[in-house]
């Protein structure tokens, strides 16, 4: 099936406040090179995305659009070796992640459709879990964290007593705790309201303008200031309606 690409040139106006903590500075002469060729997925004898490619570098943010059920999150799940291709293969640096996938998952995290966090602990305490798992030291603490997302005030409560919005930041939050260069978010806005959804796109801002990457399925528009912005149709494009609707 064929993807269609769409560069998008950045936004004359200037970025807004990035969040403390969240920009995370990379050496200059550090590569950073991700990449999919000609990935193909197919489930159920159905074929869901074929001849699928991108290349994305530091500092700059893809962003997957495509009808429920186009394969957003089978690539997504592809790209984070959750699940097999049946063709093709994942890059970083020009190597295949398959051949290093230690190294190579040590520089993601990935964020599902599914916020991943457990109902009967706190918000603080389910980043403290998360940071107690990760392999590094956690780039901040996860009070500031919290803080970052908007969620200051609530570390003691119950994920299960926290609106959907509000759990949603709670996962996103783990994106502060540790100082990965690639960050692999499904639906990232889901369930936020016009405020969540500026603060993710200010941590995804900041996280690019410090050599940071990301890749993340939305069908909203994405503000990340003047960190490059490139948009790929996973599937057909809609068709267009006539006057009639």
């Amino acid at each position: 099936m064929a993807s269609h690409t769409h560069r998008q040139p950045a936004p004359a106006a200037p970025p807004g406040p990035a969040p403390e903590g969240a920009a995370r500075p990379w050496p200059a002469d550090q590569p950073a090179v991700f990449e999919a060729v000609d990935l193909a997925c197919v489930r159920r004898d159905r074929t869901l995305f074929e001849g699928f490619s991108f290349r994305l570098a530091a500092g700059e943010l893809l962003q997957i659009e495509g009808a429920n059920g186009s394969g957003k999150t089978s690539l997504l799940r592809i790209l984070c070796l959750l699940a097999l291709a049946d063709a093709g293969e994942v890059r970083w640096n020009g190597v295949n992640v398959a051949e290093d996938r230690a190294d190579y998952l040590g520089r993601l995290t990935y964020i599902g459709h599914t916020p991943g966090v457990k109902a009967d602990l706190t918000a603080l305490e389910n980043l403290q879990v998360a940071s107690a798992l990760a392999p590094d030291t956690a780039a901040c603490h996860p009070d500031d964290a919290l803080a970052a997302v908007g969620l200051a005030g609530f570390e003691d409560t119950h994920v299960r007593e926290l609106s959907a919005g509000q759990t949603r930041r709670v996962a996103l939050a783990r994106l502060l705790l540790q100082p990965t260069r690639l960050w692999i978010l499904d639906e990232p806005f889901t369930a936020l309201d016009r405020a969540g959804k500026r603060r993710v796109e200010e941590l995804l801002e900041a996280h690019c303008a410090a050599g940071g990457m990301a890749l993340i399925t939305t069908h909203q528009p994405v503000d990340v200031g003047d960190a490059a912005k490139t948009r790929i149709h996973l599937g057909p494009e809609p068709a267009a309606m006539d006057e009639a609707g």
